[in-house]
């Protein structure tokens, strides 16, 4: 990887920088002919050592000798050319000395300008973009000089920035203004800011967003209710993040309390509903500090997105955003809200260094979420999260062909990290802290994770990290014998250790009763559906074989009507089954719904079984065709992906 001095020359001979609107004028073209920019580009010089050598091999920063501690943005939010424009000032702290370089991270941005600032006030600088490195973006390394405090970066975002979907109104829940939105996560920041886009690194900010007048800007960060709608709004976020959890909205957005400390931002439509659907989040609260220590993130809102969004929910500290999905209307959905406020101790109070450790994140999640689940709605609601859990670890075992995705710790330093974005580090890495539980108690083990997130508050950690601390504050502070096979095994083999506890729902056994006495010919109606869930309904399509015979198909749909249920969650689970037994008659309502979101939890199974014949590819391609628009990036990448690998 080459650095590139020259980004292009104007006809009058001086040299175009990277921001549209800008030239670098020509005494910067004499420092390049100097050989000055950067220690002299005839060389090519290397802008990152390669990813095996890196502490992130994410990240093309140098933080073995800067860290950034704090970034201040500001932004102009333009919906006509679908970018933000503006600058990041970035305040550095020396490692080691620091070096005469900094390094950071970027995906298509244009850069206009540089400046580096000390003591004696601030200065254009020289900076080159190294070649495009696929899913890994652009190092940008910037020269600084002595005593170099902090640097400022003019920029702009592109229309493709892959943490930024752009909206129009059409595609919104009211249909009548624009919405922008960002999914930072796992490395997509870098492509609306640059920075240091490691969740090794972890930094305060603040933010000026310019909007267009009338439109709500709401970041993940203290947000001031009330706050009058002129155009211009600030934040300041005081606790350390790491880069993915910046998070940024823009849209018609109204604000709705549903405690002292919890309220919901959404469109005008969707506000009351998803105030109502979420207002045991306060109890959830109060539940999850009483178990593992107290909030400290001032304020826990929701932001309810339109539905393209590509997620169930992100956990943007201070304002979780949400997809619209997670509304049915009787709660059987709130698990979402209380996976992304338990991410306030697990991920973001206390954050996996690479994405390599993404378990330490979801795995210890789900396992909270549950234990919130239990507190707040009782043991059998608890186990029966648990059990779909189990069942959704053992069918991503069977989706991925690569043992090494079975693990907990796989090696994902030429992989994008997106595609680490399995149910494994999820359930699996729940399960082994459900067995842990189950060896040491419940009380017991609840002390313990409380234990782990006060000792690292704050902090980014690594899995070594974690099985040392359960050796000496678990095994060792109980006096029992360190089972070091077992645990190497839960972490780095493929298959699960021989002897492990699952969870059993007894609902579900009842389910499984009715279900085996239809199957063998007894009456539809004694499934019972009318008291169940939308988990109990996912249990029963995760066990109903597969696939079911038209008569079964049709007495299911004649009779509880499910190509047409409002029920976001029971629709896509009956429609990948639909699409699976070649069901006919649901097919105008898949394509209706792969048209209307955009969750990739529930699309891309659907996706997925289309693809599995070449007459269900062909309607694959051609619906996609037509949802593709609508869709995130990060969706719509992967469903492109997906659909060019089909046989």
């Amino acid at each position: 990887m080459t650095a590139r001095c020259l980004h292009g020359s104007g006809a009058d001979g001086t040299i175009v920088g990277l921001h549209p609107t800008r030239k670098i004028m020509p005494k910067y073209f004499y420092l390049l002919a100097a050989g000055l920019l950067l220690g002299g580009c005839a060389a090519s010089p290397l802008l990152a050592p390669p990813a095996a050598e890196r502490s992130d091999p994410h990240s093309f920063a140098n933080t073995d000798a800067w860290q950034v501690e704090h970034l201040s943005l500001d932004l102009r939010v333009d919906f006509d050319a679908r970018a933000l424009d503006g600058s990041a000032t970035l305040e550095l702290r020396p490692i080691d000395g620091g070096s005469e370089h900094l390094v950071l991270d970027t995906r298509d941005l244009w850069i206009g300008r540089v400046e580096v600032g000390n003591a004696d006030g601030w200065q254009d600088t020289a900076f080159a973009l190294g070649a495009s490195d696929g899913f890994m973006g652009q190092p940008l390394r910037i020269r600084l000089v002595d005593g170099a405090e902090r640097v400022r970066i003019h920029y702009r975002t592109q229309p493709q920035a892959s943490g930024l979907q752009w909206l129009t109104p059409a595609q919104t829940t009211d249909g009548k203004h624009p919405f922008l939105y960002s999914q930072s996560q796992a490395i997509h920041a870098r492509s609306w800011i640059p920075l240091q886009d490691t969740p090794q690194v972890r930094l305060t900010y603040d933010a000026r967003i310019r909007t267009p007048e009338g439109l709500l800007a709401v970041m993940s960060a203290e947000n001031e209710i009330g706050t009058e709608r002129d155009g211009e709004y600030r934040f300041e976020m005081p606790q350390p993040i790491p880069a993915y959890l910046i998070a940024l909205a823009v849209g018609d957005l109204r604000f709705q309390a549903m405690s002292e400390r919890t309220g919901i931002y959404a469109e005008p439509s969707v506000v009351e509903a998803a105030a109502a659907e979420f207002d045991d989040t306060e109890a959830m609260m109060v539940a999850t500090e009483r178990l593992y220590g107290p909030y400290r993130w001032g304020r826990y809102d929701l932001l309810i997105l339109p539905p393209s969004f590509p997620y169930g929910g992100m956990e943007n500290p201070r304002l979780t955003f949400a997809s619209p999905t997670v509304i049915a209307g009787d709660k059987s959905l709130v698990s979402l809200v209380a996976h992304e406020l338990a991410h306030s101790w697990s991920g973001n109070l206390v954050t996996n260094a690479t994405w390599d450790d993404f378990w330490l994140n979801e795995g210890f999640t789900n396992h909270l979420t549950f234990r919130i689940m239990e507190e707040v709605f009782g043991e059998e609601r608890g186990l029966m999260e648990r059990h779909i859990g189990y069942a959704n670890l053992l069918k991503a075992f069977e989706l991925l062909e690569d043992p090494r995705d079975h693990t907990l710790a796989p090696y994902m330093a030429d992989t994008d990290p997106d595609e680490g974005v399995t149910s494994v580090p999820y359930n699996r890495g729940a399960l082994f802290l459900y067995n842990l539980q189950h060896r040491f108690g419940e009380a017991r083990f609840d002390a313990f994770l409380r234990d782990w997130f006060d000792a690292h508050a704050f902090e980014s950690v690594r899995t070594h990290a974690f099985v040392e601390f359960l050796r000496e504050h678990l095994y060792e502070a109980e006096g029992v014998d360190w089972p070091y096979d077992w645990v190497h095994a839960w972490i780095h083999a493929p298959e699960l250790p021989a002897a492990h506890a699952v969870p059993r729902s007894g609902r579900f056994a009842e389910i499984d009763a009715r279900m085996t006495a239809w199957l063998a010919g007894g009456p539809v109606d004694d499934l019972g559906h009318r008291d169940w869930s939308s988990r109990e309904w996912e249990h029963f399509f995760n066990t109903v074989p597969t696939p079911l015979d038209a008569e079964r198909m049709a007495q299911l749909d004649r009779s509880f009507g499910l190509s047409d249920s409002d029920n976001r969650y029971i629709a896509a689970r009956w429609f990948e089954l639909a699409v699976a037994s070649d069901y006919e008659p649901a097919w105008p309502a898949v394509r209706d719904y792969l048209l209307s979101i955009g969750r990739m939890k529930l699309i891309n199974p659907i996706y997925r079984e289309l693809a599995k014949t070449e007459a269900g590819l062909e309607k694959a391609r051609q619906v996609f065709a037509e949802a593709r628009a609508g869709y995130h990036p990060i969706a719509s990448n992967a469903i492109a992906a997906m659909l060019e690998s089909a046989p």
